[in-house]
């Protein structure tokens, strides 16, 4: 910041106020407005992420309170029944979060280990030229979409599966837990190499 002689002066009890510059006074107005135009651009930007978060909570509010005065509660969260239809349609939803909590155990199960062996070996014994190759190729494998990872469960994981157990179903936790397994092995690995390499 360029001061001027006006700015570092001392200005001593009972003493008028130096008068501001033509100069100091055309610098604080060009800067000023970039300043304001920035706020008020990022207050906007705020109020936006608010509405959107109520209007979000609105929506799912307005749609579920319907669907929770026609369905028991006690129903819903302990029912083993999920079949959706018109009539008569049951809604229990035991069965989506036992399924949800299996498929994450069981993903953690392959990720966690898998990802802190490869994250060691990375930061302790791979050496420069082969860190250089496998630590980008796991953040490449970070960046492809859900729905392709979806997509080589059901065609790929799910027919190996039922290659070896023959009794499985299409729609198994099985498989949901091997894709999910490799699909956060690229983030469980690059975190745990990222702590490990930070440590003296």
């Amino acid at each position: 910041m360029i001061t001027t002689p006006v700015d570092k002066a001392v200005v001593q009890p009972g003493q008028p106020t130096p008068p501001e510059s033509p100069f100091n006074r055309e610098r604080r107005l060009s800067r000023s407005l970039p300043e304001g135009i920035a706020r008020w651009f990022c207050l906007i930007c705020a109020l936006l992420s608010v509405v959107t978060t109520v209007g979000i909570v609105y929506v799912l509010l307005s749609q579920a309170l319907p669907f929770f005065g026609q369905v028991n509660l006690k129903e819903f969260f302990t029912g083993r029944d999920w079949r959706p239809t018109p009539e008569p349609g049951t809604y229990g939803v035991l069965p989506l979060v036992t399924g949800t909590m299996m498929i994450t155990f069981g993903a953690g199960l392959i990720a966690l280990p898998l990802g802190l062996l490869s994250a060691i070996y990375l930061a302790e014994y791979a050496r420069p030229k082969v860190r250089a190759v496998l630590k980008p190729a796991l953040e490449l494998l970070a960046g492809i979409p859900t729905v392709v990872y979806g997509y080589f469960g059901l065609f790929v994981v799910t027919p190996a599966l039922k290659n070896i157990f023959p009794s499985i179903q299409t729609s198994n936790a099985l498989a949901g837990a091997i894709v999910v397994g490799v699909m956060i092995l690229p983030l469980v690995s690059s975190l745990c190499e990222d702590a490990i390499s930070s440590v003296p």
